[in-house]
């Protein structure tokens, strides 16, 4: 699905208005919050996940604490 979006001015900032169908496809509503990621075909915007970013958050300080370890078992 490509639709065009415009880009708005909201007080000192810029947003984009989501029309209701693309709402409807990420199941999503007025408060809930969405996540932006880079890929390599551009960007892409999903449903926000607390949980999801807890447990990366977690992930990412073993993996920093590991890192020679995890350098090891790569090889």
């Amino acid at each position: 699905m490509t639709k065009p979006l415009k880009i708005i001015k909201i007080g000192n900032s810029a947003g984009v208005v989501l029309p209701k169908e693309i709402l409807a496809r990420l199941r999503v509503e007025l408060g809930d919050e969405l996540s932006v990621s880079e890929t390599p075909g551009g960007f892409a915007l999903t449903r926000h996940d607390a949980d999801f970013e807890e447990q990366m958050k977690a992930a990412r300080e073993v993996m920093a604490r590991r890192r020679n370890a995890l350098r090891e078992l790569a090889k």
